[in-house]
């Protein structure tokens, strides 16, 4: 490598320590500029500085590019490249446009090289973003182009826009509901039976609301950074009971019968409320969809070094396009029958997370016109150990 790519080399790292904040790495590269020759690490012919330099930003997660005012590449690493900023070592025309901003009034510019058009899936794909920051040598003057991959980061910020839409959308129609309702109320206060049925229908909604900001904090802490809290040795077989318990009065209303299996005695290292709602949610969800008269049944097993948990249903089944989707906040396959039984369509995407903060899964099979199993497994406590040796 010549003394001028050298310092060529240099002063674009120098940039990229300017750029991230690095101040030892600016000392260092102005001493490497200042000296203007190359000089070994090690006695006797070791690597040399601007070999260091160079693999440092080969070695960057980041894509790099140092261009020229005529858009001659004078320098760039493989994953500029694998990002799309340089091709047959042509830089990129959104890019070359965005240095040509920034050459001619030396302010950094940020650019966006995702590409255009959308994935057919519907999915964000790919987000490429950086900027681009002047670089002067002397009387030249470069452009060194900073870009890096930001496709989930891009993800999670539609995850967010959509789950405030949804939210906006579910919180009003419940919150419509209820102003109707108060204003047919306002207008039949002669009439204390119109005023009563009324009333009974705010209630109803009023539970629905409540529910849903329920399990809108609860999703939150479970998507959250915060720890499950201290873990406990979990009785399955409490956890299928209580379950059952929280939706019986629903279960008779509607002539279904929940049938369990004999006790078995498992146990699990868990948080045991949240192990409960799980499951009361798949109970409540098999209850919801099933047709009166039918039956729910929950089942437990060992299957290596886990406990199966498995909830039954008898009633409309799920298309396998929809398999897929059933864990997704606020989807419902029958969007009728959930808003009729006060479904939030938040109760499988909690399940999908108690059982991933418990190192565990969910899974689903289902047949149309047949019925579904939702099946959540949970590591076991080994046997003959307790959970203070988990711990």
């Amino acid at each position: 490598m010549s003394v001028g790519s050298a310092l060529l080399l240099a002063a674009a790292l120098t940039v990229l320590a300017l750029g991230i904040g690095v101040a030892v790495g600016m000392v260092a590269m102005r001493r490497i500029t200042a000296r203007r020759t190359e000089r070994d690490i090690e006695e006797g012919g070791g690597i040399t500085v601007s070999q260091m330099l160079s693999h440092i930003a080969a070695m960057s997660p980041m894509g790099i590019v140092v261009v020229d005012t005529f858009r001659d590449v004078v320098y760039m690493n493989d994953q500029a490249i694998e990002l799309g900023l340089v091709r047959d070592r042509l830089l990129d025309d959104r890019a070359w446009q965005a240095v040509q901003r920034c050459l001619a009034t030396g302010a950094d510019v940020d650019i966006d090289l995702s590409p255009r058009k959308r994935q057919k899936s519907g999915r964000s794909g790919l987000a490429v973003r950086g900027h681009v920051r002047l670089l002067v040598e002397g009387a030249h003057q470069f452009a060194v182009v900073f870009v890096g991959d930001q496709s989930e980061q891009a993800r999670m910020e539609a995850t967010r826009r959509d789950f405030v839409a949804n939210v906006s959308h579910e919180l009003k129609t419940p919150v419509g509901a209820m102003g109707v309702l108060a204003e047919a109320m306002m207008a039949s206060t002669e009439d204390p039976d119109t005023v009563r049925r009324f009333a009974e229908k705010i209630i109803i909604e009023s539970v629905r609301l409540a529910d849903m900001i329920g399990e809108l904090i609860e999703l939150s802490r479970l998507q959250g950074a915060e720890p499950l809290p201290d873990l406990e040795s979990v009785d399955v077989d409490d956890v299928v009971a209580e379950a059952v318990s929280r939706y019986k009065v629903a279960a008779d209303s509607a002539h279904i019968k929940i049938t369990t299996d004999a006790p078995t005695g498992f146990r699990v290292l868990g948080d045991e409320r949240l192990l409960v709602t799980a499951i009361a949610n798949l109970v409540s969800n098999a209850i919801a969809y099933s047709p009166d008269g039918s039956d729910v049944s929950i089942s437990r097993r060992r299957r290596g070094d886990e406990i199966e948990i498995a909830v039954t249903d008898r009633g409309i089944g799920i298309a396998r396009a929809d398999q897929e989707r059933v864990f997704e906040r606020f989807f419902r396959v029958d969007k009728a029958r959930s808003r009729a039984t006060g479904g939030t369509g938040l109760g499988l995407a909690i399940v999908k997370h108690v059982a991933a903060n418990h190192n565990g899964s969910i899974r689903l099979w289902s047949q149309p016109g047949t019925g579904s199993t939702f099946t959540l497994s949970i590591p076991a406590i080994p046997e003959g150990r307790s959970a203070d040796d988990e711990e």
